[in-house]
């Protein structure tokens, strides 16, 4: 800043019209943007990804909401990047190996045989208890 006879200078003009946070592009939606949109119209694409670091001219700001009830013109394809620190969403596979780990842990343990060397559960002689996917493992100290 300068300094003047009057005072300091300032280089910009406060207003309270012009928000920092960046606004969904949507016609009356005030809602902070989380998403945005471009188009590929050599591709017949429209791809919605992350908020972009700044705005630019034929990019289009959309908040949650908006983002997600997306939908493209007929014969248009809508690609969705998702950013990679947003909590991703289970899939089946996950909901599945996540099923399939409760029914193993549910399961009635089977005793083994006595006379093993160690006293482990699974012939192991380090293993001491097992539970599922997960075993108890004696120290080796001991």
């Amino acid at each position: 800043m300068r300094e003047s006879r009057r005072g300091p200078v300032k280089s910009a003009v406060p207003s309270n019209v012009v928000s920092p946070v960046r606004r969904c592009s949507r016609t009356a939606c005030g809602r902070p943007a989380v998403a945005t949109l471009t188009y590929v119209y050599a591709d017949s694409t429209a791809v919605l990804g992350p908020l972009a670091t700044y705005a630019e001219p034929h990019c289009y700001d959309l908040c949650a909401q908006h983002s997600e009830r997306l939908t493209a013109p007929r014969g248009w394809e809508v690609v969705r990047l998702t950013d990679g620190s947003a909590p991703a969403r289970p899939s089946g596979d996950d909901l599945e190996a996540l099923a399939n780990a409760v029914r193993e842990a549910a399961r009635p343990q089977e005793r083994a045989a006595g006379g093993k060397s160690g006293g482990g559960r699974g012939g192991d002689p380090m293993e001491v208890g097992r539970r599922g996917h997960l075993r108890v493992l004696r120290s080796p100290d001991n």
